[in-house]
């Protein structure tokens, strides 16, 4: 009867073990830890408009997600737009479009019932900038995650920490490119990286 409770535990372990292995690590990637120059310095265009942050088409994730990375778009780069957008008009036009491409949210009960299990959070932003004509200026991407326990001690703060970060990064990214074409930060480490 002992041994059939401690076999019992043992098995109970090593389930959630596994479980706690499996769920743990994001499976997104990014492609690079460092974004490359854009063309041309984003201050070669008379106007700037970024466009709403969207999903990837067939890509269907946590609308709560997308909603604050927009949010946090719009109050970074409110302030510089405005500033750029006050200059006279030379006829060209840079067009923004942040696309989310993959997004693991956990958030909300899930994260608070199951905190590590949940396991991680993790977002991948590509930002395209293209002139008026269609032609490619930039194609940035910026990547963050939250680790799956770090995550569930503190209820959830750095699923949502981590949807700010990465549109901190799109938002340093296109500010530092404006004066001059300098590239940046994904906000991804050697770890983060797809092989190959």
């Amino acid at each position: 009867m002992k041994n059939t409770h401690s076999r019992r535990a043992l098995l109970l372990g090593c389930v959630l073990s596994l479980a706690l292995v499996q769920g743990c690590a994001t499976k997104i990637k990014a492609s690079a830890t460092q974004n490359p120059p854009p063309a041309e310095a984003f201050s070669a265009f008379g106007r700037i408009e970024v466009k709403p942050a969207v999903f990837k088409p067939g890509f269907k994730g946590d609308a709560a997600g997308l909603a604050k990375i927009e949010e946090n778009l719009k109050k970074d780069l409110g302030p510089s737009l405005s500033d750029w957008n006050q200059r006279p008009s030379n006829g060209r036009t840079l067009v923004i479009e942040p696309v989310v491409e993959q997004l693991e949210f956990q958030h909300g009960a899930k994260r608070v019932l199951l905190g590590p299990l949940a396991g991680s959070s993790g977002v991948l932003l590509r930002v395209t900038v293209r002139d008026n004509k269609g032609a490619l200026v930039a194609e940035p991407e910026f990547f963050q995650r939250a680790d799956a326990w770090a995550a569930g001690f503190v209820m959830g703060v750095h699923d949502n920490i981590m949807l700010t970060r990465v549109a901190n990064l799109a938002s340093e990214y296109l500010i530092a490119n404006y004066p001059k074409a300098v590239g940046g930060p994904t906000g991804a480490d050697s770890k983060a990286v797809a092989p190959k």
